[in-house]
């Protein structure tokens, strides 16, 4: 079986080494079926960096993130959870993390919470080493319009590929999963259908 955790996260601050996670969304997804959605919001751990400006993109305040449970009890659903669907003690058992550009940003940021709680070095018996970065796979889908392209953000390759975008939604982890799971699905074409039925334009307007 392959499994797949698609997540995304929301921090506050862009450094895995002092800032926290406040948000941790997703789903689990086996065989290209979903088992589970999640979406977790978490009070930073204890010592972490709070910086305004991050706290301003996710639209949260200081008082919002005291209404969340602590990290450490979030921390405990998540990893019961993944051990619903993961055997840590079977080597060939374990899930790909799939996310946008979470090589460079999310994993880092959840191994550390990881660490920080579970206090061992076992965070690979969970999740294999070679994650899935869509923001990379994109980069091949979209090789010959990337010139055209502003910047590669996530929003701004959504577009590109064809996908409605909801503004009032941006810059809230749920919602940034569900562009980076269709953006998935549309450049590794998985929808088992003709692209343009899913708003993918077989050839883009510039």
């Amino acid at each position: 079986m392959i499994k797949k955790l698609f997540f995304d996260l929301e921090t506050t601050g862009l450094d895995y080494r002092v800032n926290a996670i406040h948000q941790l969304s997703g789903c689990i997804e086996i065989d290209g079926t979903v088992v589970e959605e999640f979406n977790l919001k978490m009070q930073p751990f204890e010592g972490a960096i709070i910086e305004p400006k991050a706290l301003k993109v996710s639209n949260v305040t200081m008082d919002i993130l005291s209404t969340y449970e602590p990290s450490e009890a979030v921390f405990a659903k998540f990893m019961a959870m993944i051990g619903r669907y993961v055997n840590r003690y079977k080597n060939t058992d374990k899930m790909f993390l799939v996310g946008y550009n979470n090589v460079s940003f999310d994993n880092p940021f959840l191994r550390k919470w990881y660490e920080i709680h579970q206090k061992d070095d076992f965070f690979g018996s969970f999740f294999w080493s070679n994650s899935l970065d869509v923001m990379v796979l994109a980069s091949e889908y979209l090789l010959e319009k990337r010139v055209v392209m502003d910047n590669f953000k996530l929003i701004t390759v959504a577009r590109t590929v064809g996908i409605e975008i909801d503004e009032s939604k941006l810059h809230d982890a749920q919602y940034d999963i569900e562009l980076t799971r269709t953006i998935y699905k549309i450049v590794t074409n998985r929808f088992n259908s003709k692209p343009e039925v899913y708003g993918v334009l077989d050839e883009m307007p510039f």
